[in-house]
């Protein structure tokens, strides 16, 4: 163990954070479907807080109609009565963003819109392409301006250029997905079709719905049952589905049986109450705190999640383990990602704005403390100082992931080894590190329990098996570094 490794060392909050959310509406009968992505983008706002965005045109209007409003902040500052009211169009696209590749910047906001000779494209994009900067910096030869410094945006030239050789938008889909490497799943608006693609690994999830004669295309069902809207299915890692104004086509074309499903997606990023690819999050996530009790018991008086994202898990433990749940912590529900922190040298803590202990429930207890993932580790101490500040006599960590020893390239904010506490630590020095008393992991070996026995999931964070080749170059950060 590195000396003082424990201190100074690694940054501030230790939250995980997902690239984004998209979601798509057609409405046939031509009623206005602003709306109606606003209240998806607001089911989808845990997947990226940074910003957001809706673009809408009109199918039967010309082809260059498109009116937009996006920006930096959350869903309901950005949008209002009056901006979503100028929004006038019966197909569009909405996005909400974390920064993972590119800068958090206005410039960078999503949907993106390409006017070129074919007509508009209106683009949304989750994950991160491992290529991008390879293939940006062959448009650039060849005449493309890039505007923004996300992988998006090189998504989007490459499906136009794509379009002026190929009969149809959907077919220039297909075409470029030749060339992607990585993580995508796509919605895509051309003047009269609304498109959702989604990479053959599977990586992001991309589900179909149904109100009435409107269909839709999400990241989640929760943004589907946000809006009244029937789960159809799930878009297969592969597909490129394609909705006109009278009819569904799917090309499977890109298919195969390759699957490499986000496995963080169940542990973590995905709302409690979405399904994803048949298989419940919130039973994934009890799931994983059952087989935690199994594997790291202890004996202990409450079993208290850190929330929201150890609710589920918690309740798992507590379940298996008999030992009764309790919520040990208030979370202050007004603080968004863009809060003014403190600066190092105040007293106050970033993480006590955000949480605090309740001494009634913890106060001569021993404490079972339930959270999804360790990253860096200091959240994970100052949490546990917490509890024990507050009277409990024991706090034991349980941990429903694997440790994080590898970074992500795929849409997840898993940052460099060296900045990933279990990448150079044991499991007992990062227990002494956070001040637990004891701490216990989920075993990788048991995580396709989690998803019904499936062994098509991305563990890559966890083992560095990536299922595709890392870029030479961290795509992570703006390109024009």
């Amino acid at each position: 163990m590195k000396d003082n490794a424990c201190e100074g060392v690694f940054d501030d909050l230790e939250e995980m954070h997902e690239e984004c959310g998209v979601f798509g509406v057609y409405d046939r009968d031509g009623g206005d479907v602003a709306g109606t992505i606003y209240y998806g983008l607001f089911a989808l706002q845990h997947r990226g807080q940074e910003s957001c965005g809706i673009a809408v045109s009109d199918t039967s209007g010309p082809m260059n109609n498109v009116s937009v409003s996006k920006g930096m902040g959350l869903v309901n500052e950005q949008f209002n009565a009056r901006n979503l009211g100028e929004l006038k169009g019966n197909i569009g696209v909405g996005h909400v963003r974390y920064s993972t590749a590119g800068a958090s910047n206005s410039h960078n906001v999503q949907p993106l819109v390409l006017n070129y000779v074919k007509g508009t494209l209106m683009l949304a994009h989750n994950g991160n392409l491992v290529n991008a900067l390879d293939i940006r910096k062959e448009l650039a030869m060849t005449g493309a301006i890039f505007q923004t410094t996300i992988d998006t945006e090189v998504i989007a030239y490459l499906i136009a250029r794509k379009r002026l050789v190929t009969r149809d938008a959907e077919h220039a889909v297909i075409e470029a997905m030749k060339e992607l490497k990585g993580a995508y799943s796509l919605v895509i608006s051309s003047p009269r079709k609304l498109i959702g693609a989604r990479d053959p690994f599977g990586f992001r999830p991309l589900v179909i719905g149904k109100r009435d004669n409107t269909y839709m295309f999400a990241s989640e069902t929760c943004a589907l049952d946000a809006v009244g809207a029937e789960f159809v299915r799930d878009v297969l890692p592969g597909e490129v589905v394609t909705i006109t104004s009278d009819k569904i086509e799917s090309d499977t074309s890109m298919c195969n049986d390759n699957h490499k499903k986000c496995i963080f997606e169940y542990i973590y990023f995905a709302r409690p109450d979405s399904y994803i690819d048949g298989v419940s999050v919130y039973n994934s996530r009890i799931m994983a705190g059952k087989i935690l009790a199994q594997m790291h018991p202890v004996e202990a008086d409450i079993v208290a999640p850190v929330p929201d994202s150890g609710n589920a898990a918690a309740i798992g433990y507590s379940l298996e383990s008999g030992i009764p749940y309790a919520m040990a912590f208030v979370k202050n529900s007004y603080v968004g990602r863009t809060f003014i922190k403190p600066k190092q040298s105040a007293r106050e803590s970033s993480v006590k704005i955000k949480l605090n202990a309740l001494k009634e429930v913890v106060k001569g207890k021993r404490v079972v403390m339930v959270d999804d993932s360790i990253v860096r580790g200091t959240t994970s101490e100052r949490i546990v100082r917490m509890l024990k500040n507050a009277g409990a006599t024991e706090v034991h960590v349980r941990i429903s992931s694997p440790p994080f020893l590898f970074p992500c390239y795929f849409g997840t904010d898993v940052p460099s080894c060296d900045q990933l506490i279990a990448h150079d630590h044991t499991v007992s020095e990062i227990c002494k590190c956070i001040g637990a008393d004891s701490l216990g992991y989920l075993d990788g070996e048991r995580l396709n329990e989690l998803i019904g026995g499936c062994r098509g999931y991305c563990d890559a964070c966890f083992t560095g098996n990536y299922p595709v080749e890392p870029p030479k170059e961290d795509i992570r950060g703006e390109f024009d570094k």
